[in-house]
């Protein structure tokens, strides 16, 4: 009887087994020959912004990389949350991705309410692609011209300045709460819907200054419309090669930046990430797309490995939840 009943659970054993290979076959082959069908990247903003702009250059570029083509889907609102939401919900086989950047992956974690994903348990990190410093500009009527100034200006009118930020707990509003932490400055602050809406405010002279996006303030300064003061990367641009950064200004705690990032469902296979990875990576090392992203005043910015994205995410949410909570901010 009992010969009899372990042959009759190795029986079972083995015709579980046999049951399951060939779905263990299917996903091993699924991820082998990924990707065989087109690719959504799927931006959280609308069209013409700095995440859309990347997310255009990027996708012909790694879909030549990759062999399949990869389309961009806009599913802008509330700071990039939904586009975000709707990734992180998608099925985990690599045909859903999103390009997403430093507010909807980590200040939106401190700043909204309920948010409706963990982008630390919910979504895995293949690299970020970009990053973009912040450019501190004035309208021009404001009497300041440097960086200098602006904080004196603003020590000597307390209260009186106001900087637009787009939305209530976005990188532009953190921005601003870390130059007050790190200048004294007391300044306030008005709250946009988005940036165009900011930034036509800010040309008109209904608004005083902004700290935002190189790429979203570089066609302004370029036509005279506004005045660049700094720029919060380790060394200055290019495109705008007499602003200084806020490290030479003796302000270095304020070098910091926007970066944007490809991200997958969480539990998207091993091999796709690692695949995925090293597309990006080869994508951003080229030369074309370093000239892509050049007017955008921004630089090619990877990580070696999905590892990697992990442990630079947890320094992004140690260091910006600490300027949220220290400020109280929260979206509106």
């Amino acid at each position: 009887m009992k010969l009899l009943r372990r042959l009759c659970l190795l029986g079972g054993f083995a015709a579980a087994l046999y049951t399951a290979l060939p779905s263990v076959a299917q996903a091993q082959a699924s991820t082998e020959t990924w990707p065989s069908r087109p690719i959504r990247l799927v931006v959280g903003y609308p069209p013409g912004g700095a995440n859309d702009q990347i997310a255009r250059q990027l996708a012909p570029r790694l879909g030549e990389a990759l062999g399949q083509s990869i389309v961009v889907e806009n599913r802008a609102g509330a700071d990039g949350i939904i586009g975000t939401r709707a990734v992180a919900q998608a099925d985990p086989d690599g045909y859903t991705l999103a390009l997403a950047g430093l507010s909807p992956l980590v200040l939106s974690a401190y700043t909204f309410p309920n948010v409706p994903y963990d982008s630390k348990k919910d979504l895995v990190g293949a690299s970020t692609i970009a990053s973009s410093p912040i450019m501190f500009a004035v309208n021009p009527s404001l009497p300041v011209q440097s960086f200098t100034d602006l904080v004196a200006y603003a020590k000597a009118h307390p209260g009186q300045l106001n900087f637009a930020t787009a939305g209530a707990g976005g990188s532009t509003r953190v921005m601003l709460e870390l130059f007050k932490q790190t200048t004294g400055a007391d300044v306030r602050y008005i709250s946009y819907k988005g940036a165009s809406q900011a930034l036509t405010d800010l040309i008109a002279g209904r608004v005083d200054a902004m700290a935002i996006d190189f790429s979203a303030l570089y066609p302004m300064v370029q036509q005279g419309r506004l005045r660049a003061l700094a720029i919060t990367s380790d060394h200055r641009n290019k495109h705008l090669p007499d602003v200084p950064t806020v490290a030479e200004l003796g302000y270095r705690e304020l070098q910091a930046g926007n970066w944007y990032a490809v991200v997958a469902p969480a539990k998207t296979p091993d091999a796709i990430i690692d695949k995925l990875n090293a597309a990006l990576r080869k994508v951003a090392a080229s030369d074309d797309m370093r000239r892509a992203l050049g007017p955008m005043g921004m630089d090619s910015m990877t990580q070696p490995s999905s590892a990697a994205f992990k442990q630079f995410l947890r320094s992004e949410f140690d260091r910006w939840g600490a300027v949220v909570q220290a400020a109280g901010i929260k979206a509106e």
